[in-house]
């Protein structure tokens, strides 16, 4: 057996030049986020390259870390421990990307670890080795590269060449300093514009991509058309900075988006330069593509949630869709948001941005506003004429005469009759039905008004039994019954469910529309793609499948459940939603409808029945700014036991400007202790707020995770869970 050429322990050196390692260690107390200095052996001088992970000795315990950069020096007045192992020699961690992981870690109060969790995948050998074969030139390959050299048909890199004439040192360093630049620029470079293509329809879209082509810090905030092929467009941006040999990070939803997006992007760029990252890839698969994006295989970037940490090369461009959906927001400490997320790394990389979807959010018409990205929308002209026709329940006093049971019919018969013309026309039907898994609340059988406690005005429910028990209306605030309950709009004692499920609706459609394909879609069972033909299509929102030629018509009901919602960003998501659903649908020249169950004076039903989010997103942001709620304020909230609340409240020194509010008690379902694993009875839960202007919002994030380290230095047992800026206050 081979003797082992490691030295022991007790025989190590130090490494001759940067002997001293900074290595981010993966420990979880909010009082370690820092760096930590550790000696480099000298037998491990070639592997421990900044980027890599490595094993060393903390507290006593093996704990895994990484390398961020040597130094030859450190400031620490003891004795530095050793580094016992580099477990890897690839460099997984690009300076970029720990640059971008500590700035989110300040923005979000957390520490650099947990975002680094985000950022880079689980190791997987198998596949480094693969790819340390791979890259390694095969025995024939070597043996002909040998040869040349000792022809003389390649020049060796050990020996000059004869017929090199001498140079000035200075003018040799020059030379390779040059020769240096043009090895970190790409092979190939495209000088031309590229045709806008289909940007063409919308104003400042040519110059977007003339700014991003030339390598432009352009940020923007684009609108895109209802019916409009999106994918492409975002296709023919990203391959106009790839072109330039330039990398791109595109960041979507759901794997849907992704293959659709991919698909695009190929079909304009090479294969190899493209690669398509999600969770679903399996732990293998992910860590293979991840890596050909750490090693400048691929360009061009295309996935979830955690592609927005992919370690492309010289960034280009950076692009994220719908940002307004919530599965942007990592559920996973410190919660960052893909959109905030990318903001920052084009701030700095000096990458280009764009936001996209056919909705526009608070957040980025903020950014509109402070002129921080420009908006890219078509004339109204155009919009009219890509748009189909909306029609919401009530909208005008001739319809509720024409029909009377308009306003509380689930169903009513402008909805019927969209739907028999887009059949008759051999088109199929779109039926959105609000997502499973809502409260089941209740309102009036007869006029619909929300039913609510005679004691406290709060909203009604039907609470859950195990042992199918009828059990009468009850109050989700007090917990008062409702057992005789009268409308005081109507004097009606019938109530009913706010919310139907997908599968009653599509028996019930089916029964309406006999000898009528019905399709569901939604939950396990997602369907990407529909074929063309007449068909009624029942889905509930996000899972809305491609038709090949659009959808004559799209009936979006239970508008009240998506507008009634107890939650700051009610309207924003109803209208995400709608938008979506009708931006499928064929344009109103072509016979397409979209009816509404919604009151037609409300805001973002009027959005949708003009297609104008712009309007609405500069009423919602009027709105926050005149409550003080983010974007236009920082907004840090706090979750734990009401001790640790009242820890944390002593031990925060709050910025100038700021204010506490609350605390107030979480519902019953957020009871449970963040990552704590015991079965005994959860404790109760308060939320407290704290909120400061936009200005203080780095100190604010500063104050709460000083607060946090205070508490975890002191080795409190009670947890507190930090969320800047959640999506749901209340």
């Amino acid at each position: 057996m081979a003797r082992s050429t490691t030295p022991r322990r007790g025989e190590w050196q130090q490494a001759s030049v940067a002997s001293v390692a900074r290595v981010c260690v993966n420990v979880s107390p909010a009082h370690l986020d820092r760096v930590f200095d550790y000696r480099v052996p000298a037998h491990l001088d070639e592997q421990a390259q900044p980027g890599v992970r490595v094993r060393l000795r903390f507290a006593g315990r093996l704990v895994d870390g990484f390398l961020l950069e040597r130094v030859a020096e450190t400031d620490f007045d003891g004795t530095l421990q050793w580094i016992d192992k580099v477990v890897s020699p690839e460099p997984v961690l690009s300076p970029e990307v720990a640059q971008l992981a500590r700035a989110v870690a300040d923005r979000y109060a957390g520490t650099l670890m947990d975002v680094l969790r985000l950022a880079i995948p689980p190791r997987h050998a198998a596949v480094e080795k693969e790819a340390a074969r791979a890259a390694e030139p095969s025995p024939p390959e070597r043996e002909r590269a040998e040869q040349a050299i000792a022809a003389g048909a390649v020049p060796s890199l050990e020996e000059p060449s004869p017929a090199a004439p001498e140079r000035h040192p200075e003018a040799t360093q020059t030379q390779t300093e040059a020769t240096q630049t043009q090895a970190d620029q790409p092979q190939t470079i495209q000088t031309e514009a590229p045709d806008p293509g289909g940007w063409r329809r919308y104003q400042h879209g040519d110059r977007l991509l003339a700014a991003l082509h030339a390598g432009k810090a352009a940020r923007a905030v684009w609108q895109p058309l209802p019916g409009e092929d999106w994918p492409a467009r975002l296709a023919e941006a990203a391959a106009s900075v790839a072109a330039t040999g330039r990398g791109v990070v595109i960041v979507l939803p759901d794997q849907r988006d992704v293959a659709r997006v991919a698909a695009a992007c190929t079909r304009l760029c090479e294969a190899e330069q493209v690669v398509a990252l999600s969770a679903g890839l399996g732990p293998a698969k992910r860590y293979r593509r991840w890596l050909a994006i750490r090693r400048g295989t691929a360009r061009i970037v295309v996935g979830t949630r955690s592609a927005a940490f992919a370690p492309v090369e010289r960034p280009g461009l950076l692009v994220v869709w719908d940002d307004g959906d919530d599965v942007h927001s990592d559920p996973h400490a410190p919660y960052p948001h893909t959109r905030e997320v990318l903001m920052l790394r084009s701030h700095l990389t000096g990458a280009g941005l764009i936001i996209a979807g056919f909705p526009r959010t608070a957040e980025a018409q903020l950014l509109v506003e402070t002129r921080w990205a420009q908006e890219v929308i078509a004339e109204r002209s155009v919009v009219r004429a890509a748009a189909p026709r909306v029609v919401a329940v009530g909208a005008s006093a001739e319809q509720e005469a024409r029909d009377p049971a308009a306003r509380s019919a689930r169903l009513p018969g402008i909805a019927f009759e969209a739907a028999r013309a887009a059949l008759a026309a051999e088109a199929p039907v779109l039926v959105q039905v609000p997502r499973r898994g809502y409260v089941p609340t209740l309102a009036c059988g007869q006029c619909r008004s929300r039913a609510r406690c005679r004691r406290c005005a709060g909203p009604l429910a039907l609470p859950g039994s195990d042992d199918r028990v009828p059990r009468p209306a009850a109050c989700r605030w007090c917990g008062a019954t409702e057992a005789g309950f009268r409308c005081p709009d109507c004097g009606s004692r019938r109530l009913r469910a706010v919310v139907v499920g997908a599968g009653r609706t599509a028996e019930e459609l089916g029964r309406a529309f006999p000898g009528v394909v019905v399709r569901t879609s939604g939950g396990s069972e997602v369907l990407d793609e529909i074929p063309a033909g007449p068909a009624l299509v029942v889905c509930t929102p996000g899972a809305e499948p491609l038709a090949p030629t659009g959808y004559g018509a799209a009936l979006l009901l239970d508008g009240w459940a998506l507008l009634g919602r107890p939650d700051l960003r009610a309207e924003e998501e109803a209208l995400r939603r709608w938008l979506s659903a009708a931006a499928m649908v064929r344009p109103a020249e072509q016979g397409g409808r979209v009816v509404v169950m919604a009151e037609s004076s409300l805001n973002p039903v009027q959005a949708l029945v003009w297609w104008d989010p712009v309007r609405h997103a500069v009423v919602e942001l009027a709105g926050r700014r005149e409550l003080g709620f983010p974007p236009v304020a920082r907004m840090a909230a706090l979750d734990a036991v009401p001790a640790a609340i009242e820890q944390i409240r002593e031990l925060l020194r709050l910025p100038e400007g700021a204010e506490l509010l609350g605390p107030v008690p979480l519902p019953s379902g957020a009871a449970a202790q963040p990552g704590s694993g015991a079965r005994s009875e959860p404790q109760a839960r308060e939320r407290l707020l704290v909120r400061a202007p936009l200005s203080q919002g780095r100190a604010l994030s500063a104050a709460v995770a000083e607060a946090i380290a205070v508490r975890t230095a002191r080795r409190e047992a009670e947890p507190i869970r930090v969320h800047i800026d959640p999506l749901d206050l209340v």
